[in-house]
């Protein structure tokens, strides 16, 4: 007990995990804003069909936090809008990690919270994963944070009062890392038992329909393919339910646990094409990464920096 307290509180854990699920985050919700920058002002702004004077009878209600409901007009909306995207840059590139990670945090639950309509699954985890990226050093390997704090002279050892604060922040964020793989295996449990009270999986229609209307069909001729086939559709519709319901029982043997991550990995990338949803999959990618071995991750970090003529030895993180 004493040696995983001293390790609770003197070693980040899975720092190159939360550097996925930051820079994964950051792309998935940049890229939708960016996106859907022409038709921001229809989504969030003063000429959505959900109006201001709406939202703010929900909120009421909710008692949801949005900044956006500080004024109605366009200028203030605006620069939430940009500041929203910047932020998502930001933290993608790493730089101030942790002021950047609030700003983010609080653009994307303004946003959302402006109209909740128009999200699916991918924002709300979005959403959720914003909130807990604050609570993390997510910012201490592959950041302009992290190349800064290499190029800057070391440091002497501070007091006992920066020592306590090194240590309360490494217990939070090991905290917030706890938080976050707990939160995937309560979506991935709760998906895969309400797939299975229900019949539409178990027919598989919750699969057929989506495969023949035009809305998430961007590749016809391939969606027509896979829902022409009922031995496609069975082994899609089973194997999606059992890789859910089976992975938090997968967790206690770690090659189980490695074998049902790709497979869902896989899985969302095919959603991602055949669906056409990009950033609901890189949004779950993302927060499937904090089960993601360190080793595999080290190993894709060494392939990058030969592809990028950029050899060197990966840096250790304590």
């Amino acid at each position: 007990m004493r040696d995983a307290f001293a390790a609770f509180v003197g070693r980040t854990a899975a720092p190159y995990q939360a550097a996925v699920l930051r820079i994964g985050t950051g792309l998935a919700w940049g890229g939708f804003l960016l996106r859907e920058w022409p038709h921001r002002r229809v989504l969030y702004g003063d000429l959505s069909p959900w109006s201001a004077e709406l939202n703010a009878r929900l909120i009421a209600e909710s008692h949801a936090f949005t900044v956006l409901g500080w004024s109605e007009g366009r200028l203030w909306f605006e620069l939430v809008y940009h500041l929203a995207i910047a932020a998502a840059v930001l933290l993608v590139l790493g730089w101030r990690t942790r002021a950047v990670g609030v700003l983010f945090a609080v653009t994307v639950v303004s946003l959302q919270n402006r109209n909740v309509f128009v999200g699916d699954g991918g924002d709300n985890v979005i959403h959720l994963m914003a909130i807990y990226l604050v609570l993390t050093r997510c910012g201490r390997v592959w950041s302009l944070d992290a190349r800064r704090r290499a190029r800057r002279p070391a440091r002497p050892p501070g007091g006992e009062l920066r020592a306590l604060m090194d240590a309360l922040t490494t217990m939070l964020h090991n905290c917030g890392m706890l938080v976050i793989a707990g939160q995937v295996v309560l979506v991935y449990a709760t998906a895969g038992w309400y797939k299975v009270q229900g019949s539409r999986w178990q027919d598989g229609t919750a699969l057929h329909y989506p495969l023949h209307l035009d809305y998430f069909t961007p590749w016809p001729a391939l969606s027509g393919l896979l829902g022409a086939s009922l031995l496609v559709t069975f082994l899609l519709s089973y194997g999606t339910v059992v890789l859910q319901v089976g992975f938090p029982f997968a967790l206690a043997n770690r090659r189980l646990k490695n074998v049902l991550l790709a497979l869902m990995v896989a899985e969302h990338a095919v959603i991602a094409v055949v669906l056409g949803l990009p950033f609901f999959s890189l949004a779950m990618i993302a927060a499937d990464a904090v089960f993601l071995p360190t080793g595999v991750l080290l190993a894709a970090e060494r392939r990058i920096r030969r592809l990028a003529g950029h050899p060197g030895a990966v840096p250790s993180v304590g």
